[in-house]
């Protein structure tokens, strides 16, 4: 996953006046060695999803199949944990906004200081948040899609962690129009978020907000403010 972000930044930094930024201000200077080093340093990213996988792997709190090395990466599975991790993470994030401005400043405010966010932004929030918004909403999916193998549950948390970053990507991803078809988030989606605060909750789907009636769309919400908007 590292490698990949590094790579995209890279490219990022190389080739600014060929790709297209989010949001009109345009994308935040970039320091690459800066941002792996705050992605790295932060507590409530590696340090304490690493805790969390190895005490749940280390005192078998993963139902038995999570234990198995026997046959491939099943695939409908690890679908089932995006959607399941995704609509819970959902209602987390609007509970997290909603509860009280005293549990908003403590756990989600700290990640919204990032008006126009970064790829290495992603992590970048307080432990709080991290426990409510993946944790917690990690742990209930394990016990949700009980019969996956180790190889399926490496599968669903790198896609999901990857998913995660580039929908802080500070530029327009190649897929964004494809995916907003399909309702899966984009960065342009994500960024509506972070610049308006109350719409598209959701990170890898979109459908929570669309049933829900909280997602805009950045081609059409936000004119002055969303590259998508005006091509």
């Amino acid at each position: 996953m590292m490698m990949m972000m590094i790579s995209s930044c890279s490219s990022s930094s190389s080739s600014t006046s060929s790709r297209i930024s989010v949001q009109t201000k345009g994308a935040r200077p970039y320091n690459i060695a800066e941002g792996i080093l705050t992605h790295l340093s932060q507590p409530e990213g590696f340090l304490l999803l690493g805790a969390y996988l190895s005490i749940t792997w280390m005192y078998n709190l993963m139902p038995s199949s999570y234990y198995s090395f026997d046959g491939g990466i099943q695939w409908h599975l690890v679908f089932s944990c995006l959607v399941i991790q995704d609509a819970l993470q959902y209602v987390a994030h609007r509970l997290e906004h909603s509860v009280s401005p005293a549990f908003y400043k403590a756990s989600h405010k700290p990640h919204h200081i990032f008006t126009n966010p970064r790829l290495f932004d992603a992590f970048n929030g307080s432990v709080a948040d991290t426990v409510c918004m993946i944790l917690i909403p990690l742990f209930i999916t394990g016990h949700c899609v009980r019969k996956c193998n180790v190889w399926t549950y490496m599968a669903f948390g790198s896609s999901y962690a990857n998913w995660l970053v580039l929908i802080h990507s500070e530029y327009v991803l190649p897929w964004d129009k494809m995916f907003r078809q399909l309702g899966f988030g984009t960065a342009g989606d994500h960024h509506v978020h972070h610049k308006f605060f109350k719409y598209n909750y959701g990170h890898l789907f979109m459908w929570w907000d669309q049933f829900c009636g909280t997602y805009r769309s950045p081609e059409s919400f936000g004119i002055k403010a969303f590259h998508e908007a005006s091509s």
